[in-house]
């Protein structure tokens, strides 16, 4: 007979995930590029911690432990393929008015992100929009504080070279 599975939420999961997840969520759509694979890296990772929020929350800081595992989780993604399916995109609906101008922003700045390693991109995020220090994103991902350095140097040149974002910038001032 198979055991049944309690489905309540642990104390105090529920209202972590409600105040911080659309944090979370940011951090994990601007590592991946992508809405639909932000939401399954999150997902992902607050599917484990469903399982140990017992010793999650007695830490210190939850929201650090679910960051360096949505960082982890997703720089360790490369070394799987991708088996899934993968969506169509949606078909083109007219009528909704032009949103060009904000929509072409966000797209050149989610392909110059796309054009950076992993490494690199989740450098970028951690330093930069999150703004953690360089021994935090170092502690964060797992590595020294120089491969942070470099990795972050390595991105900032290749998007302070990008056409795309130059041209956004020229705009933009």
């Amino acid at each position: 007979m198979p055991r049944s599975r309690d489905l309540t939420p642990p104390a105090g999961f529920a209202e972590f995930v409600t105040a911080r997840s659309d944090a979370l969520l940011r951090s994990a759509w601007l590592l991946t590029g992508d809405a639909g694979r932000a939401e399954d890296l999150l997902q992902t990772v607050l599917a484990d911690a469903w399982r140990r929020w017992g010793t999650i929350a007695n830490a210190d800081h939850p929201e650090a432990y679910l960051r360096r595992a949505l960082f982890t989780t997703y720089v360790s993604w490369w070394r799987r393929r991708w088996r899934a399916e993968i969506p169509s995109p949606p078909p083109d609906e007219p009528g909704y008015g032009d949103m060009a101008g904000d929509s072409a922003n966000r797209d050149a700045l989610r392909r110059a992100l796309a054009r950076l390693s992993r490494q690199q991109r989740a450098v970028v995020v951690l330093r930069y929009v999150e703004d953690l220090t360089v021994e935090q994103t170092a502690e964060l991902l797992g590595c020294s504080l120089g491969t942070v350095k470099v990795q972050a140097s390595r991105a900032l040149r290749t998007l302070r070279t990008d056409p795309h974002l130059e041209l956004f910038a020229i705009w933009r001032s």
